[in-house]
C-alpha cells in the first residue's frame, strides 16, 4: 500500500521541480502562478500575483474554466513545503498542460529566502 509520502516522492520524479533560487525568474516567464494550498493558508500569506485554488479542486477549477483551457500556458505552482504542488503539477501534465513546474520547499522555501510575501490589509479601527 502507498503512503502520500510515497505518491509525492512518485510525482516529484515525473514532473519539473525548480529551486527557490530560480523561481522568480520562472515566475516573470508564467502566465499563471498557482497557490495550491487552502483558501485559509492562502488569505494569511501568499506569493505576490498568485492565484489560489486549492489542490482539493484543482482538476475540477481546470476542467470548468475556460480560462484555464490552454494547455501550452506556463504554469509554476507551489504549496507549504513541495508535496501538494508536486501532485498538483502531475496532476495537470496528465491533464495535457505541457509547461508545469514546481517550486522545491514551498512557500517555507520563499519565505526563508527573504523573498516578497503579500499579507492582507487589516482595517484601522484608530
Amino acid at each position: 500500500m502507498k503512503t502520500a509520502h510515497d505518491l509525492v516522492e512518485a510525482a516529484k520524479n515525473d514532473i519539473q521541480e525548480i529551486p527557490v533560487e530560480q523561481a522568480d525568474d520562472a515566475i516573470k516567464k508564467a502566465d499563471l502562478l498557482l497557490d495550491v494550498r487552502d483558501p485559509d493558508e492562502y488569505r494569511i500569506s501568499h506569493i505576490p500575483a498568485a492565484v489560489n485554488i486549492s489542490r482539493g479542486m484543482l482538476e475540477f477549477k481546470f476542467t470548468n474554466d475556460p480560462a484555464l483551457e490552454n494547455r501550452d500556458m506556463k504554469i509554476v505552482c507551489y504549496c507549504k513545503t513541495s508535496g501538494r504542488a508536486a501532485l498538483s503539477a502531475k496532476a495537470l501534465k496528465e491533464m495535457g498542460y505541457m509547461h508545469v513546474q514546481s517550486i522545491a520547499g514551498g512557500f517555507d522555501a520563499w519565505q526563508e529566502a527573504g523573498k516578497p510575501v503579500a499579507q492582507p490589509e487589516l482595517p484601522s479601527f484608530d
